[in-house]
């Protein structure tokens, strides 16, 4: 092994496709590239730049008290943004959809813009810092 090889995709599990893949199809601005029932689960996958998002829902879900990013487990998803600028059009396109976010929020390692899906799971776009 030469390095660490890089992430292919993400999944998260969510409550119903049918409310997830339109607020995800809105939010990518794209449709989804494979929509297959396997058996176990249904998933729903986006090409995000060159990782691939999965949406999965199972039959038999295990429901709970919601995402809670302090749960061991994920925290959240971020896909990146080349500078401030971009991050701020995503800011701006958020608005547009009617999607509830933080804000820009500045650190000395970058900027992020945090937002949750319809099931509450955390999203951000991240900058590198500027200059």
């Amino acid at each position: 092994m030469e390095s660490f090889p890089a992430l292919t995709h993400v999944a998260v599990t969510v409550s119903d496709l049918g409310v997830s893949v339109p607020w995800y199809t809105r939010l990518t601005g794209s449709e989804p590239v494979l929509d297959e029932d396997t058996g176990p689960f249904r998933h729903v996958v986006y090409a995000v730049g060159g990782t691939l998002l999965g949406l999965h829902q199972f039959p038999d879900p295990v429901l709970g008290s919601g995402f809670d990013p302090r749960r061991p487990g994920l925290d959240h998803v971020a896909f990146g943004c080349k500078d401030q600028r971009e991050l701020k059009a995503w800011q701006d396109r958020l608005d547009e959809l009617g999607v509830a976010h933080g804000g820009i929020v500045d650190a000395h390692y970058g900027s992020g813009l945090s937002f949750k899906d319809p099931d509450g799971l955390a999203l951000e776009f991240f900058a590198p810092p500027a200059g």
